[in-house]
């Protein structure tokens, strides 16, 4: 029975569930932010081979047909409709509706974790990786590294503003970057007291630019900062925010900020107040993230081993493994053209149409 949850209802939980070792694969030392801009001669590899001339995943609890050892961290379906499955381990990987390929890129090392994939206005693919900045243009892959101007290639947050300039946020700092060349983006040197970095003390981990066209920038324990104007505001447990350590960030139609946190769940900020409503009962976990707004308006967001919550504006409605959820551990979430919800787990991929869940195997969208 799916679980639906007004908000005056109030119910006290006290749990406890840190959950960060996913997060802590491939990173590297962090270097100093450069002063200077760098013009960029790309790299050009290879189309990489097809590892499975295949239309269907053939196991329960899909791992991509074998490819992926742990889990899906983002996907991303594209203007031609192909899906791009960003994982942990194992880099990109690519289903155009008739093969899935496995993206083998020269002089990448194993082992490469794909954490961010967006796309640009003519259609370009945009991948945030441990091993740089990746671009496919349709039919090569270009590779941004260290030595182009990048400040460091482990990328944690990526996103692309209305202007078309791409935010790298990296272990070495935040990086804009028009296409040719990168350019430091500093933070402001302040601080909440004893912050707690789980990676680095410059790292951005996720952007938003908001319908105002102000850019909020999440840090690594940090709170948050807003941009706009050439001005900072720093949003932090002293003025409201719920848990220095955000996880993720996302604005509703109405244009309210909802906050996903690492220790005080989730919240929603409408430019004045927060209303946690982990905090009020109503939300399980303290760990929430994973944002993803629908065509209806309505916001999906996973709650760390407790499954995921729909929020269609009036109340919110709770899915689990009781529902047919593959797993309550969700790590990515994804809206299809359809309006299905695909939801990337700890145990495979489970695909929501509305009314039920299916697994992968079991229920094939992209070929219908």
């Amino acid at each position: 029975m799916i679980k639906r949850l007004k908000l005056n209802t109030i119910k006290v939980h006290f749990i406890v569930m840190v959950f960060l070792s996913f997060q802590m694969f491939s990173c590297k030392d962090q270097v100093s932010e450069k002063s200077e801009t760098k013009s960029v001669e790309p790299k050009v590899y290879n189309h990489p081979l097809v590892f499975n001339q295949t239309t269907t995943f053939p196991q329960i609890h899909t791992n991509l047909n074998g490819i992926v050892s742990e889990f899906v961290r983002v996907m991303h379906q594209d203007k031609t409709g192909s899906y791009w499955f960003g994982t942990n381990t194992k880099g990109i990987i690519l289903y155009d509706g008739k093969t899935l390929e496995n993206i083998i890129l020269e002089n990448q090392h194993n082992g490469v974790s794909v954490r961010e994939i967006v796309e640009d206005k003519v259609g370009n693919i945009w991948f945030g990786t441990s091993s740089g900045l990746i671009k496919y243009d349709g039919e090569t892959f270009t590779t941004f590294a260290t030595e182009l101007g990048l400040q460091h290639e482990e990328i944690w947050g990526l996103t692309i503003d209305s202007k078309g300039l791409i935010w790298v946020g990296t272990l070495g700092g935040v990086s804009t970057f028009d296409g040719k060349t990168f350019t430091p983006f500093a933070l402001p040197n302040i601080s909440v007291e004893k912050p707690q970095h789980m990676l680095s003390d410059v790292l951005v981990k996720k952007f938003i630019e908001d319908g105002n066209g102000t850019m909020w920038l999440v840090t690594d324990g940090n709170g948050i900062f807003k941009y706009s104007h050439d001005e900072f505001t720093h949003l932090t447990k002293k003025n409201g925010l719920t848990d220095n350590n955000v996880a993720d960030i996302i604005e509703d139609n109405q244009g309210n900020i909802w906050i996903g946190t690492y220790y005080g769940g989730v919240s929603k900020f409408d430019g004045k107040t927060y209303t946690n409503f982990t905090k009020d009962g109503i939300i399980e976990g303290i760990e929430t993230y994973n944002f993803c707004k629908d065509r209806k308006g309505n916001i999906w967001f996973s709650a760390e081993n407790y499954g995921v919550y729909r929020y269609d504006g009036t109340e919110f409605t709770h899915f689990t493994t009781e529902n047919g959820l593959t797993t309550n551990t969700v790590q990515s979430i994804l809206e299809d053209n359809k309006g299905q919800l695909w939801f990337g787990t700890w145990q495979g991929i489970s695909i929501y149409d509305g009314e039920t869940f299916s697994n992968a195997i079991d229920k094939a969208p992209w070929t219908q």
